[in-house]
């Protein structure tokens, strides 16, 4: 199993009635990074990069809601629960103002987590340092005539919520890891399966994430309303995409994968914009390459 060359704690915090769990490395009096994952991810996924890091630096990765060990929200009325873009913006919020209350930060956000930190540093200009993307590109602009339908697939998916499957050990979910991702070593696969999935009885596993994830949002994306906030964002951005990222695909509309050459126009209404690409790897940039991702971080954060 890989073998961390930094030590990570847990901690807890309770952030707007929620137990968060955080993953904690590096000297409380440090220079401060945050660091948010992506969709089904948690704060650990980003040991490798921590362990690539050449500076001394205190970093802060929270498991979102209802990822991880972080609580799952109660649905007021006990039925289906709901994730909103919203609540992820207003929990980091919540968590810098326990962690750095009068100090701007330096966010670093990967997928999910790296749309999350763009729109928070528009939204929230004075109290961020620098901001490092991660292959969150966003969403395309959601046409006007499909918008009934995504309401209907989730009042659909309310009725029958889908559930995670079961994993007979440890190296189940880890061969699952890596049917995702390729590239993915067997010794980081293993390491991250134990903060995957954690056991409820025995030869029976189970991810944590709240399978409600799942539930498609029945909210337009509205790139112009995005590209708003972005255009307040006060700091330098780093955007860092993978030469083999799998994001076209997930992108793509009627089949038809996203032109990156175009799709990176969006961005132009970001006043410091800065893209850098890193060489074989996918998505999970920082598995595959967390040197190469370290690097970048620590080059554009740095005084």
């Amino acid at each position: 199993m890989y073998i961390p060359r930094i030590q990570a704690t847990d901690q807890q915090l309770n952030l707007r009635g929620l137990k968060t769990h955080l993953r904690v490395w590096g000297r409380a009096d440090a220079p401060l990074l945050v660091l948010i994952h992506g969709w089904m991810d948690l704060g650990a996924s980003f040991q490798f990069v921590v362990d690539h890091l050449q500076k001394d630096w205190r970093v802060v990765a929270p498991d979102m809601r209802g990822f991880g060990h972080t609580a799952w929200p109660v649905s007021d009325c006990g039925g289906v629960r709901n994730y909103w873009y919203i609540d992820y913006l207003a929990d980091l919020d919540a968590l810098l103002d326990e962690i750095s209350p009068d100090q701007p930060v330096n966010l670093v956000g990967h997928s999910m987590g790296g749309n999350i930190v763009m729109m928070y540093a528009g939204i929230r200009p004075k109290r961020v340092r620098s901001v490092v993307n991660l292959e969150g590109f966003g969403m395309l602009d959601t046409p006007v005539e499909k918008v009934p339908s995504r309401y209907a697939a989730w009042l659909d998916q309310l009725k029958e919520p889908s559930q995670l499957r079961p994993y007979v050990n440890l190296g189940e979910v880890a061969k699952r890891l890596q049917k995702t991702n390729y590239r993915l070593s067997d010794d980081k696969a293993q390491f991250l399966a134990q903060h995957w999935a954690t056991e409820i009885a025995p030869g029976h596993f189970k991810l944590l994430g709240d399978p409600a994830h799942r539930i498609p949002s029945p909210l337009p994306y509205r790139l112009a309303d995005v590209q708003q906030v972005w255009s307040a964002i006060e700091v330098p951005v780093l955007h860092v995409e993978a030469s083999e990222t799998e994001a076209a695909l997930w992108l793509s509309r009627a089949g038809e994968p996203v032109d990156f050459d175009e799709f990176r126009k969006r961005y132009e209404c970001v006043k410091d914009w800065r893209f850098k690409l890193v060489e074989k790897a996918g998505h999970m940039l920082h598995h595959d390459q967390p040197q190469a991702v370290a690097d970048l971080i620590e080059s554009h954060v740095s005084p």
